[in-house]
């Protein structure tokens, strides 16, 4: 149980620095807004072609950027709920 909330620390300072990443990406662009839990799929870029960084290729690789780190984000979150669950059942075991 020890390790399990040793983990769980370094998980929410990992989680935290992650955010902190998201809201620096976000601040690079006006056009990202200031969502951190929403991928970026639906900004649109200047001209006709969306997916690729033919017409506006600096967004287009910043957004790309933020998907990932969204995606990192909601991976960690997943970790730390199945974590945080194993935590709280060890816990419930012991006290019970």
């Amino acid at each position: 149980m020890f390790f399990g909330t040793i983990f769980l620390i370094i998980m929410y300072l990992i989680f935290k620095y992650v955010l902190a990443w998201i809201s620096y990406v976000n601040s690079l662009d006006a056009r990202l807004g200031d969502s951190t839990w929403r991928w970026t799929y639906d900004y649109q870029v200047v001209g006709e072609r969306d997916y690729s960084d033919l017409d506006d290729k600096d967004f287009v690789r910043l957004r790309r950027k933020k998907n990932k780190l969204v995606t990192l984000m909601y991976s960690i979150f997943l970790i730390m709920f199945v974590s945080f669950m194993s935590w709280l059942s060890k816990f419930l075991i012991l006290i019970l």
